[in-house]
């Protein structure tokens, strides 16, 4: 993993989050990417040209940020882009050759009931970026269990298990399979192929009307320091991937952070 990529909002918790950011990001060598991403909404007829203005206000807000915290000697570059949210992530993520982009929960939502807000849901719901949410006020620390859940362990996509594999090599981390028979299960499904099965330690099956509601049921059990599922459009979160919110009181993994691997296929 050389380069991650951390948006940064307006949230209370953007200062702790940066710092776990800086802390993973040492623990590979990466680069971290740090950016701000906006959009200038103009009425017909203004002559005011206001792009300079966020632009500048933008940079020095990011540079103040990361000053705010310990760099640990990581390579910590800034950078400010215009665009519409998504697209422009996309964008950014190729250009510098993102493997993993941390997100905080909430964003610049304020409601407390709130797990994931509309900016870190458009970005894991909208893109193929694998992502890793850091719950609010998570502080750093080795990663030992992981958590996967997939109700289908076929696995087509060239590169899909990379960010999953660095993170437990770098940490020797022990990676737990629960693989879940939902009604949309296929022969073959559960099928682990070579690639996956180098780094799994053991394997669970269940049977669940979705992935969702089987990882609620063996979450406690595992005791996870990190959860990982797979992004696909009718997937882990099942119902939730139709709005951008996700609220806690749908999603009880609130302290744990969770990876989101594009899709395997």
């Amino acid at each position: 993993m050389k380069n991650i990529l951390v948006p940064v909002g307006s949230s209370k918790n953007a200062k702790s989050h940066l710092q776990f950011a800086v802390d993973f990001a040492k623990a590979f060598g990466a680069k971290l990417y740090v950016v701000q991403i906006y959009n200038v909404y103009t009425k017909a007829g203004t002559m005011i040209k206001v792009d300079h203005i966020i632009e500048r206000e933008s940079k020095t807000f990011l540079e103040s940020h990361v000053s705010s915290i310990d760099t640990k000697d990581v390579e910590v570059i800034t950078r400010t882009f215009k665009g519409k949210l998504v697209d422009t992530i996309e964008k950014v993520a190729e250009d510098l050759n993102i493997d993993l982009v941390i997100l905080e929960p909430r964003t610049n939502s304020i409601k407390d009931e709130v797990y994931l807000g509309k900016t870190s849901g458009k970005i894991v719901k909208r893109t193929q970026i694998p992502a890793l949410i850091v719950p609010e006020g998570y502080h750093y620390k080795p990663i030992v269990k992981i958590l996967m859940a997939t109700k289908s362990a076929v696995i087509n996509k060239e590169g899909a298990l990379k960010p999953l594999t660095a993170i437990k090599d770098q940490f020797k981390a022990i990676v737990n399979l629960l693989l879940v028979k939902t009604t949309s299960y296929e022969e073959g499904d559960f099928a682990v192929n070579d690639e996956l099965d180098t780094i799994i330690t053991n394997i669970t099956e269940a049977e669940s009307p979705t992935t969702f509601q089987a990882v609620l049921q063996h979450h406690q059990s595992n005791y996870p320091d990190m959860l990982c599922v797979v992004r696909r459009q009718r997937g882990f979160f099942s119902k939730l991937w139709e709005d951008d919110v996700i609220l806690k009181r749908d999603f009880h993994s609130t302290e744990t952070p969770v990876l989101v691997l594009s899709g395997l296929k």
